[in-house]
C-alpha cells in the first residue's frame, strides 16, 4: 500500500468537482481527483448529448475566470435569451435578457462538454494529479480529518477531503453524514429531438396536471425535450420506439413545438436531499453530494457551481491569513455562505412543484393569478430573475 500525500483530495471530476479541482489549484493548492472514467472524447459531429443543462450568467462567469469557457464554446453550447412559463394561455411569464441589460440569460451546454473542457484543463495544470480509474473503498477519521483508501489499496493522506461525489455520495456516506430526502411524485424524461426549424434562443415550459413540458433551444436544429410525470407514465413511454413517442410527443406538447423527430431518451426519478452538514473537520460537500432539487428551472448545476465559487473563496482566504484552512472553523464558513442559499432554492422549486401538481379549480384559479400577476411585477420580477442567475 503506497501513502500519496497531497494537500485537498476530490472524490468526484465531473461538472463541479472539475470546477473545483480547477480554481483551487489556480489558487496554489496540490489537488488530487479521483474519478471513476474520464470523460468522453468530444466529436463534433454527432447528434447532442441527453443530459442537458442550462448554465446561468453567474455559472459562465465563473467557467470564464476559470479560463474554459472558451473551450466550451470551441465545442458546443447555445445562448438563450427569454425564458417563459404559462399553464393558461393568458397566463404567461416573460423573462427576457433585455429586462436586465444583459446580452443573454445563460448557456444551454451538454454536461459531457463541460466536462471535456474543465478535464483538458486539469489535464494541463501542474498542480492536478488525476487518478482515473480509481474509486474509493474506505474513508478513515483521522485526528486532525480523514485518510482516503482507494479500491487498488493505495492510501490517501489528504489535509482536506471534497465529496464531488453526486447525489449518492459515497464521502457523504462513509462520513456518516446524514440527509434529509424524499421522492416526488414524479419522473423525468429528457428527449433530443430534431427540429424542422432552427430551435431559437428562447426556453420555454408549459405547466399540466400532470407534470411540465419544458423545451431547450440546442444548436443547429437541434432541441431537447423535458417531459415530467407519474413514474409509471415515463415508464410506459421509456418502452415506446421513437416513432412512437413522436406521437406521444406531439399529442401532449403545445403546438408552438413544431415538428420534432426524437433521436434518443433517458429517463430518471426526481428525488429532494440535503446533507444535514456540509462541513466537518477536513472534509466538505458540494454539489449534489451536499444537495439535490427538483429540476424544474434548470438551476441543479449552477448551485452547485454557486458552492464552487464560496469554498474556493473561503479556503484561499483562511490560507492567506494564515488560518489553518482545513479545520471546522474554516469550513463551516462554506458552509454557511451555501447552505441557506441551496435550501431556499429547493424550498422555492417544492412550492411551485406542489403549487402546480395540483388539479382543485380554485388552486388553478390562484396559480395562474400570481403568474399574471408576476408578469406584471416589474421590479420583483427582475430580482427573481437576477437571483436565479445568481446576479
Amino acid at each position: 500500500m503506497t501513502n500519496q500525500p497531497t494537500e485537498i483530495a476530490i472524490v468526484g471530476g465531473g461538472m463541479v468537482g472539475g470546477a473545483l479541482a480547477l480554481g483551487l489549484a489556480q489558487q496554489g493548492f496540490t489537488v488530487m481527483v479521483i474519478e471513476h472514467a474520464a470523460p468522453a472524447p468530444f466529436v463534433a459531429d454527432s447528434q447532442p448529448d441527453v443530459r442537458i443543462s442550462a448554465i446561468s450568467a453567474a455559472s459562465v462567469a465563473l467557467l470564464k475566470g476559470l479560463g474554459v469557457w472558451e473551450a466550451v464554446q470551441g465545442m458546443r453550447s447555445h445562448p438563450y435569451r427569454r425564458l417563459e412559463t404559462w399553464e393558461w394561455e393568458n397566463a404567461h411569464v416573460v423573462f427576457d435578457a433585455a429586462e436586465l441589460k444583459l446580452p443573454l440569460l445563460g448557456y444551454m451546454v451538454e454536461n459531457y462538454v463541460l466536462q471535456q473542457a474543465l478535464w483538458q484543463a486539469l489535464e494541463a495544470h501542474p498542480g492536478v494529479t488525476l487518478r482515473v480509474p480509481a474509486s474509493l473503498a474506505a474513508l478513515q477519521r483521522r485526528h486532525d480529518g480523514y485518510a482516503l483508501e482507494l479500491a487498488d489499496g493505495e492510501c490517501i493522506t489528504p489535509k482536506l477531503v471534497i465529496g464531488a461525489d453526486g447525489a449518492n455520495s459515497q464521502v457523504r456516506q462513509m462520513a456518516g453524514i446524514g440527509i434529509h430526502a424524499w421522492q416526488y411524485a414524479q419522473s423525468c424524461m429528457l428527449i433530443t429531438v430534431k427540429c424542422e426549424n432552427a430551435p431559437g434562443d428562447s426556453t420555454w415550459q408549459q405547466f399540466t396536471p400532470t407534470g411540465p413540458r419544458a423545451f431547450l433551444p440546442l444548436f443547429d436544429d437541434w432541441a431537447s425535450l423535458v417531459w415530467y410525470d407519474a413514474p409509471a407514465r415515463i415508464r410506459q413511454l421509456q418502452g415506446l420506439s421513437m416513432t412512437q413517442l413522436q406521437v406521444e410527443i406531439n399529442q401532449h406538447f403545445p403546438a408552438r413545438l413544431g415538428a420534432v423527430m426524437p433521436v434518443a431518451a433517458g429517463a430518471f426519478p426526481l428525488t429532494r436531499r440535503h446533507a444535514l452538514q456540509y462541513a466537518q473537520p477536513g472534509l466538505a460537500l458540494v454539489g449534489d453530494a451536499a444537495h439535490t432539487i427538483h429540476p424544474l428551472a434548470g438551476q441543479g448545476v449552477n448551485l452547485g457551481y454557486r458552492d464552487v465559487d464560496a469554498l474556493i473563496d473561503v479556503l484561499a482566504s483562511a490560507r492567506s491569513y494564515g488560518e489553518s484552512w482545513a479545520s471546522h472553523s474554516v469550513l463551516k464558513r462554506y458552509q454557511t455562505r451555501r447552505m441557506a442559499d441551496n435550501f431556499m432554492m429547493q424550498s422555492g422549486m417544492d412550492l411551485f412543484y406542489a403549487g402546480f401538481s395540483n388539479e382543485l379549480p380554485p388552486l388553478r384559479i390562484l396559480r395562474n393569478m400570481g403568474l399574471m400577476a408576476a408578469q406584471r411585477a416589474g421590479v420583483l420580477k427582475r430580482q427573481a430573475l437576477k437571483y436565479a442567475l445568481g446576479l
